[in-house]
């Protein structure tokens, strides 16, 4: 049977059986870099029979403390979990961060938090890691609880956070450019987008080209530049290709940023369904078509390029 996660909805709903080794941090991508870190913490609660345990936060903390709603995110807290899944963590807390909770003072936070209610043993963090009211303390700091309240802290280097954080930019600025492979090289997977079909305005169907428009609700989630891409989808326990046009579907005056896929070889009724699309590749910039005959003659060329990336591999399947 599969290993599965558990998750924790606020630390208070973490009840463990035993103590834990802990890492703490947004892991924003699940990439290889977050995977190197996470990897460590899973081999070293089971070399001690531990329970393995990531704590994050939502919302992202930047987005209470400095309201800066511009950030976008490159997963949705589901995303992240289907992403930890496989690597083996015994429990994911997402805590809830608010005013009232970034201003725990350093004692508070240690004590209430990570040794009563996680009841850490080990602490795997970086070298940079702040914490408490205005993030007051540091690792030392951190350290010295350790003496106090009896749990260990190994330090994460500044080499490998370094790495985490320029695979973060690198994936960021690679979605930016729609620079889907070089983005999912990084991640170690491929960059998904969740969302629920709904009704669009059928124009795919009145040109021979019916597609699925899929609503993401998380407006913070990075959406990678404009184009048409190769994508992936399970329906129905089948895997199926596509041709997934982000945008703001300009050929119609549309003006909110549109996700619609028409999927090769596929036309039953998706309407309600929650999808996981998978971006594979980019097949072209977005354009404006003045006519409806220019738009049917781009996509029949978009669907033969997209044939022509599955059958020559010229992606990565992840």
């Amino acid at each position: 049977m599969a290993h599965k996660i558990q998750l924790h909805q606020g630390a208070e709903s973490f009840k463990p059986d035993r103590q834990s080794v802990v890492t703490i941090g947004t892991f924003d991508g699940v990439h290889l870099g977050h995977r190197a870190i996470l990897n460590k913490v899973v081999n070293q609660a089971k070399a001690r029979d531990l329970n393995s345990v990531l704590l994050t936060f939502f919302p992202h903390p930047r987005m209470v403390v400095q309201k800066q709603t511009e950030l976008k995110l490159l997963h949705t807290p589901q995303e992240k979990i289907n992403h930890l899944e496989p690597l083996g963590l015994d429990h994911l807390i997402v805590h809830p961060f608010t005013q009232e909770f970034s201003r725990l003072t350093p004692v508070e936070y240690v004590r209430d938090l990570l040794v009563n209610q996680l009841k850490a043993k080990k602490i795997i963090i970086g070298y940079d890691h702040r914490f408490g009211r205005n993030r007051t303390a540091n690792i030392d700091d951190l350290k010295e609880f350790g003496q106090v309240y009896d749990f260990e802290v190994e330090e994460i280097s500044a080499q490998e956070l370094d790495q985490v954080a320029i695979s973060s930019t690198k994936i960021r600025k690679a979605l930016e450019q729609g620079d889907i492979l070089t983005a999912n090289a990084s991640l170690g997977a491929s960059y998904s987008l969740i969302g629920q079909v709904v009704h669009g305005q059928s124009i795919g169907r009145t040109i021979g080209y019916p597609t699925a428009n899929l609503f993401i609700a998380e407006d913070y989630k990075l959406l990678p530049k404009q184009g048409v891409y190769l994508s992936h989808s399970v329906i129905d326990g089948k895997p199926i290709f596509g041709v997934t046009n982000i945008g703001t579907n300009p050929t119609v005056g549309g003006v909110a940023q549109r996700v619609e896929t028409h999927f090769l070889d596929w036309d039953a009724d998706l309407y309600g369904k929650t999808l996981t699309l998978s971006l594979l590749g980019r097949i072209r910039d977005q354009r404006v078509f003045d006519e409806l005959k220019d738009l049917k003659l781009a996509i029949s060329k978009d669907i033969e390029q997209a044939r022509f990336m599955i059958s020559n591999d010229a992606y990565k399947l992840v």
